[in-house]
């Protein structure tokens, strides 16, 4: 995905100008980018198409683009749109039917020690060190390098969105932020950082099991993803929760 700070600056050289707000509320426009360095695939050029900032979005509005595959980064809603590459579906958990695989019950035994809380959006030092330290250890190649304490709240948190912060704590300390929000269908998987220090609880793992959990709790039948990238592997893992429902032809199939 494109940082919003270089998709967000390109909205003037887009924007179709003198809509009226009522037509802006009832007739959604979008906006498309220019070719932008790939996020995903390395020496690809990718375009992103994305809702006009200046829409009121509701829990309406979210949770139906969610489900055309469209992701939220900080305020803005947006869905890769390239001219001739489809590699980046949208998917999602039904987690009605999901199974854990003998692996994740592992990781789940594993973290049982945890506490876990879901609280309102944080931007305290103890949550941006944290963030800071999981980019700079896994993320350090990426556009979301250096960390920054603008960058942390213009893309975790959102001025419409209903976000939670999913915390983990051993004792007192921090361990893991998975950022949810929810929808009319679901929650929404936004981000999730973690302690980069100890890999053997698998962090990222858990917190999505919790993120499954939760919408088992709230009787919300899906978990979205995000994007699954054949040719990316960091975006590869979200094919281990089973099954799983990918976005092709505007229909979510079952893949698995």
């Amino acid at each position: 995905m494109p940082s919003p700070r270089y998709w967000t600056a390109r909205v003037s050289a887009h924007k179709i100008a003198d809509m009226s707000e009522q037509r802006r509320q009832s007739h959604p426009q979008f906006y498309l980018t220019p070719e932008h360095p790939c996020s995903y695939l390395p020496e690809r050029q990718a375009r992103t198409l994305f809702l006009d900032p200046a829409q009121t979005v509701g829990p309406a509005l979210y949770s139906q683009l969610s489900r055309l595959g469209f992701r939220r980064s900080g305020s803005h809603l947006y869905r890769p749109h390239c001219d001739s590459c489809q590699a980046c579906i949208a998917t999602r958990i039904p987690v009605g039917n999901f199974k854990a695989s003998r692996h994740q019950r592992r990781i789940r035994r594993r973290n049982a020690d945890l506490a876990i809380t879901q609280e309102a959006p944080q931007v305290s030092d103890e949550y941006y060190d944290l963030y800071a330290r999981y980019i700079q250890a896994r993320h350090a190649d990426g556009d979301m390098y250096p960390p920054s304490r603008d960058q942390y709240r213009s893309f975790l948190t959102g001025s419409w969105s209903d976000t939670s912060f999913v915390s983990l704590r051993q004792d007192q300390r921090l361990l893991a932020v998975a950022v949810t929000d929810q929808l009319a269908d679901g929650l929404s998987a936004i981000y999730t950082f973690f302690d980069p220090d100890i890999p053997a609880r698998s962090l990222g793992v858990y917190a999505l099991l919790i993120q499954i959990d939760l919408c088992r709790e709230l009787d919300l039948p899906y978990l979205y993803l995000g994007y699954w990238v054949k040719d990316c592997q960091k975006m590869r893992y979200k094919t281990d929760y089973r099954p799983l429902q990918m976005l092709v032809n505007d229909t979510w199939v079952q893949i698995n």
